[in-house]
Formats: structure tokens, sequence, C-alpha cells
């Protein structure tokens, strides 16, 4: 199972926000049929319209100004509504390792606030240009010393996510630093896959060109 967030964005170019989408049905079918992935299901969880980054924000935030956040449910949400309900509809095979979560951006934030307050429950993580800047870093700053990570990260950021170098290398550094957590923590290349995107922005289309290469480091049989 691969549940990923912003759902919208995900399968069809008409309901995502900026007229692109992930094609992660086309590239899943293809990686399958190909035998460079096993199987799977993927769940696309909509995110809130206009309240979104409450949704995906899990701490107070100045800048920008977030002040109720909602992302500290976000974990039961997915764990005791979202993943229940696909375990009634559809045969969900069983055990951590089947489990994935990922998300870009801010949905890639919550995604990793939620495999680290939940240690022990996602099995595979997947997270694309993830806005750790947020909160002033206080999410890079609990991954020091975090030790239960899932069995396999894969992680990206391009080099020019906003189009301001200095921001740009800001938003490479995070994911640098965090990596390094991650491997003084024992994570080594069979499972953390770290990509710099030379060139790369913020778009779901370069999300669906680096999507090939995180689905077979993840899901590889």
């Amino acid at each position: 199972m691969l549940y990923l967030n912003d759902g919208q964005n995900l399968f069809q170019a008409e309901t995502s926000y900026t007229g692109v989408e992930w094609q992660m049905d086309e590239t899943a079918d293809r990686l399958i049929r190909e035998g460079k992935i096993s199987p799977l299901i993927v769940v696309g969880i909509d995110h809130g319209g206009k309240d979104r980054m409450k949704e995906y924000v899990p701490y107070r935030s100045f800048s920008p100004a977030i002040l109720r956040p909602q992302g500290r449910r976000y974990p039961e949400f997915l764990m005791d509504e979202v993943m229940p309900f696909v375990a009634r509809k559809y045969r969900v095979a069983a055990g951590t390792e089947n489990v994935a979560l990922g998300g870009s951006s801010l949905g890639g934030l919550i995604a990793l606030y939620t495999a680290m307050a939940r240690p022990g429950m996602i099995g595979r993580l997947l997270i694309e240009s993830p806005s750790l800047f947020m909160s002033s870093r206080q999410l890079l700053r609990e991954a020091r010393g975090f030790k239960q990570w899932p069995q396999r990260v894969y992680m990206a950021m391009g080099t020019r996510e906003s189009g301001r170098p200095d921001r740009d290398q800001s938003f490479v550094n995070d994911v640098l630093r965090l990596a390094q957590n991650m491997k003084e923590s024992g994570l080594g290349e069979d499972r953390l896959r770290v990509n710099i995107a030379e060139g790369a922005a913020h778009s779901e289309a370069e999300w669906a060109k680096r999507l090939p290469d995180a689905m077979e480091f993840l899901f590889r049989p």
C-alpha cells in the first residue's frame, strides 16, 4: 500500500491545481508490468483545499502565518480512519513493510512528521521537495537523534525550487542535513536514496519525472 498526500494531483491533470499530474497510475502500471516493482495499491488522499496548509503543518508558523495548525491530527486520521477504511474495501497485505507514505512539499513534510510521530508504523517513505523550513525548521531539529526510521526512504529536492539561489541552497542543505541524520542512525545506501536534481523546480512535472526512480527504489521485488 502506498498512501500519497495531495491526491488531487496524482492521477488526473483536470483535478490538479496546476493542470499537471504525477502520472502515478501510468507509472505504477508500467513498472509492475515490467517487473521492476511489486504489485501495490496506491491511495491518493485529497487535501482540504483552502485548509491544506493547516492540515499539513503540525506546528505553529509565523512565516507563513499558521496559528492554528491541525497537522498533529494527521497521523490519527491516517491510521485510525483512512487505513481501516481501505482495509475494509480491499485485500491489504499485513505488516509494516507493506505500508508506505509519501508526498511533496507540505505533503512531504506531514509524511515525515507522521513517520516520526508513529515510529514503526510506516515501512517506506517517499518525500519530494519537503518544506522543512516551516515552523523555523522544528521538524528538522526533532529529527536529530531519531532512530526508528522506515525500512526504506527516498528523498529528493531540486536545485531551483524557488528561483532564488540563496533559498534554493537552503532547501538543498535541509534535505542533506536530514539525510545525514538518517545515515547516523544506521541507514545505508540500501535503505536511503537522496536525489538532488540539478535545475529542477518545485512542480508536479518534476515529481512525475522522478517518480519511476522513487518507486523502483522503494518497491523493488
